[in-house]
């Protein structure tokens, strides 16, 4: 057990990160992608303790942990590559023009560190979603000290990852307080980190209620703050007509398997799905009904986490006119999620928002439409998610634009023909959706555009070659790609 870091410890802290920043900050590109790579060796030298620690702490097996930390490890290194590179700064250069009247001046513009960056740790994901996870990587490759906020569901794992960092800022001749690790159940933590004067930008994956809580305090800050907050989302799925004549029995055995992955305990678990009341949706119902009665019940993240998947499971099984259509029939032990799936009509779902509400287990509920323009009425009526699935022929997309840009306004990753449960670690990867799924839609947490967070863009006029950054002077030392007069270039001015 670890004791709440008190508001004196936080205000030194935050001090400490804003002397530090103002070290970092002037780091070099391969100076931030050494440090990150640096940090990926070192949680590689953990070895097997950070694996056994996590597995006590998550109840998650070995094989989903190694895995999590090659990911993990890899974000590092990718979002040192570019860091490298440097297609994030977005240097745009527009050189003088003296020969028209008036004259234009020179203008240079590139994206800088925002300063200390709060980044709170997610229950779900101990390594890629935490201490060492994307928001961490991301803030220093933008040039940010990081203050992490360990998760109490992990908190000796995180201890570990805090102490790998450390290593990685030591041998890097880094300041210590690049990063600041700090414990804290109380929300009072929270609050005193969001609110210091020196913290200029907040991470956080987890809840609605903890992300919009961050997001109200920062906002009622003299000088407020971004708070990119990921947050709930159910995933909305659309099984339309064409494809379901011919796939339904596959698709609902495939679809069984990604609601109860991980014991349904992912952000992008798909806990709605929405089809024309037939008997290809029946003959889905039953299929994936079968399925999620052999599921056999398992241990969930923690006590909290299981109580409250129990509570909202049994809430939305309440509710008028939704019925179970499939639950594991094998008797669960000591806090083991239950497979579920439920089903009710369209007309229910619209008028009761709690059926809206994300259900953080291995839970679905199928929405019965009488036919596509109720299906775009659902659709209508659905707040913003991380993901929506097309289920669907080519046909059915052509078919039904109306649909498809009703999906399109609400979702952050739009799938088709697949699983929405899975984030690939890469450039064109978006992790992140319209509110509430998240706070701010124009940025994800995943992939080198998440470095662009926590930087801010400054524009220089009429600056002498040899006071401008490197990234701007005529030369392009770095050969990073630039817009040069409107044409995208490395090569110098």
């Amino acid at each position: 057990m670890y004791n709440d870091v008190k508001t004196e410890e936080i205000d030194i802290a935050m001090q400490e990160a804003w002397k530090a920043f103002h070290v970092y900050r002037k780091c070099t590109l391969q100076q931030r992608a050494n440090f990150m790579r640096a940090i990926a060796k070192e949680i590689e030298n953990l070895g097997d303790e950070l694996l056994i620690t996590a597995g006590k702490e998550t109840n998650l097996p070995e094989a989903r942990l190694r895995n999590e930390r090659a990911r993990t490890m890899y974000q590092h290194a990718s979002y040192a590559d570019a860091c490298e590179k440097g297609d994030w700064l977005e240097a745009r250069i527009n050189t003088a023009v003296n020969d028209v009247a008036p004259p234009k001046p020179d203008i240079r513009k590139m994206l800088v560190p925002l300063g200390p960056v709060v980044v709170f740790g997610a229950a779900n994901f101990p390594f890629a979603y935490s201490t060492a996870g994307g928001d961490t990587a991301s803030a220093f490759a933008a040039g940010c000290p990081v203050i992490v906020k360990a998760h109490p569901a992990h908190a000796a794992t995180s201890e570990l990852m805090a102490t790998a960092i450390h290593k990685a800022a030591a041998n890097c001749y880094l300041p210590a307080a690049v990063f600041t690790h700090v414990h804290g159940v109380s929300h009072d933590v929270g609050k005193a980190l969001i609110e210091n004067k020196f913290t200029k930008a907040v991470g956080f994956t987890g809840s609605f209620t903890g992300g919009k809580q961050l997001f109200d305090w920062a906002n009622e800050r003299k000088e407020p703050i971004p708070v990119f907050a990921e947050m709930s989302s159910v995933n909305p799925v659309f099984l339309l007509p064409e494809k379901m004549k011919t796939a339904a029995a596959v698709i609902a055995k495939k679809y069984a398997g990604s609601i109860t992955l991980g014991v349904g305990q992912f952000c992008t678990n798909p806990g709605l799905i929405i089809g024309i009341d037939n008997d290809d949706l029946q003959n889905f119902i039953n299929v994936l009904g079968e399925e999620i009665k052999q599921v056999s019940p398992a241990e969930m993240l923690n006590t909290g986490i299981f109580k409250n998947y129990v509570e909202k499971r049994e809430n939305s099984l309440a509710q008028k006119d939704v019925e179970v259509k499939g639950v594991s029939e094998k008797q669960p032990l000591t806090n083991q999620g239950i497979a579920t799936v439920a089903s009710t009509t369209a007309k229910a779902f619209i008028e009761n928002p709690l059926l809206h509400q994300e259900v953080f287990g291995p839970y679905s509920i199928i929405i019965r439409c009488t036919d596509i323009s109720e299906m775009l009425h659902v659709a209508k009526h659905i707040e913003g998610q991380l993901t929506a699935t097309f289920i669907a022929t080519e046909d059915d997309v052509k078919q039904n634009e109306e649909l498809v840009e009703a999906v399109k306004n609400i979702c952050g990753r739009f799938i088709i023909n697949s699983v929405p449960t899975g984030v690939e670690v890469c450039l064109s990867m978006q992790h992140g959706g319209p509110f509430p799924a998240s706070t701010d839609a124009r940025f994800g947490a995943v992939g080198a555009d998440a470095i662009k967070r926590f930087a801010r863009p400054i524009a220089f006029q009429n600056w002498s070659n040899d006071l401008l950054p490197d990234e701007l002077k005529n030369e392009n030392s770095l050969s990073i790609w630039r817009t040069v007069n409107n044409e995208l270039t490395k090569a110098a001015v």
